[in-house]
């Protein structure tokens, strides 16, 4: 009864817009094991992707309401589902594997689950990556985007800090898989920004630190004066996450540097950089310090950018002693808007990949 409830699990989690494809190993099978206990995994099941409270869901299930609430709250707790409360209501959700579950097990992660996900990676990468639209959008450097050429509120950091009333730094977990499987990265590993849009929403968050809008504000100047990519949900509204990521460890970027997969169909980014090469005086800081993608390679007389490799971050902008580099809009037709909010890019995920997603998200 244990290994179908996991199978189940996996059968869920793959039903998800998201996915989570089978191997022939059984490692998917493996990791749930570590993460989840054959109940949990069984209440997980009968969870959906829309919000519910306790009493809605014990009415749609046919579960006993008698300690079902603290169920979901240990399992919350675990990092398994997700749990907010809006006024008065407290209410739950399921997560897919990512981004999701496995962010979520950032207080849990030891070695041998780091090196279970290390070898699912490359499975689940391939197919994820595969499929539009894209888990993430870069959010470029600013200063670096021409006043004629203007980011739209969804592409601009500093307008989802303005909105966010509360802020929660957490470490990196890509950067702690890493770690813990013997590849340190020497860059901070507090990297990691969740928003809310209300005050005091992770007063009790059991990870990370409550930050300030200013001191969030800080983490993003840092995070660009080290090079690290902004990179947040890719959707218009809503956006409740800003990772500032490098290449020796993002699980998003190493899809394009490990894998090979095109930087567009990895990340949505609306911008693209250009070197002037009568301005560019072949100093090799782009190249070598900036890019995180590997999208800047040397010529004859200057370097140039790989347009279709680059991810709009901007951080090589900034970096340039001679201002030979500038950032400009993609053309209309390499550009795909994000879908309005997480619950569009739930349902247009799903219909491409020919899921029914009623069966998760209600109407």
């Amino acid at each position: 009864m244990s290994e179908e409830i996991y199978r189940k699990l996996a059968r869920v989690l793959d039903e998800l817009p998201n996915g989570y494809p089978p191997t022939e190993s059984g490692i998917e099978i493996k990791i749930l094991k570590k993460i989840f206990k054959p109940d949990q995994a069984e209440l997980f099941c009968d969870l959906t992707l829309a919000f519910e409270t306790v009493e809605q869901i014990a009415s749609r299930t046919g579960r006993p309401l008698e300690g079902l609430k603290e169920r979901l709250m240990s399992m919350a707790l675990d990092g398994q589902i997700f749990t907010i409360k809006i006024g008065p209501e407290r209410m739950f959700r399921m997560l897919p594997w990512i981004f999701g579950i496995y962010e979520f097990q950032l207080g849990r992660i030891d070695r041998e689950l780091a090196e279970m996900v290390e070898q699912y990676k490359d499975r689940f990468a391939r197919e994820f990556f595969s499929i539009k639209p894209q888990i993430m959008q870069t959010l470029p450097v600013e200063v670096t985007i021409p006043f004629s050429q203007e980011a739209m509120p969804y592409e601009k950091v500093s307008n989802i800090i303005e909105n966010g009333q509360s802020f929660l730094l957490n470490e990196c977990i890509c950067k702690k898989e890493k770690a813990l499987v013997g590849h340190p990265c020497d860059r901070p590993l507090e990297v990691c920004l969740a928003i809310a849009p209300v005050p005091g929403m992770f007063d009790k968050s059991p990870t990370g630190r409550v930050v300030t809008r200013e001191e969030a504000q800080a983490l993003l100047e840092k995070s660009e004066e080290l090079g690290l990519v902004h990179l947040a949900g890719n959707v218009k509204w809503g956006q409740y996450y800003i990772c500032n990521c490098c290449k020796c460890c993002c699980g998003v970027l190493s899809a394009i540097n490990e894998l090979g997969i095109p930087a567009s169909q990895v990340i949505n980014s609306a911008f693209h950089a250009q070197i002037n090469a009568e301005d560019c005086t072949g100093c090799g800081i782009c190249a070598d310090e900036r890019c995180q993608v590997g999208a800047i390679e040397e010529t004859a007389d200057a370097y140039r950018v790989v347009e279709e490799r680059c991810i709009g971050c901007g951080l090589c902008v900034r970096a340039c002693p001679t201002e030979a580099i500038r950032i400009v809009r993609r053309a209309p037709d390499k550009m795909t808007p994000p879908p309005d909010t997480e619950y569009d890019w739930f349902k247009e995920r799903a219909r491409i990949r020919g899921l029914d997603y009623a069966k998760y998200i209600p109407e």
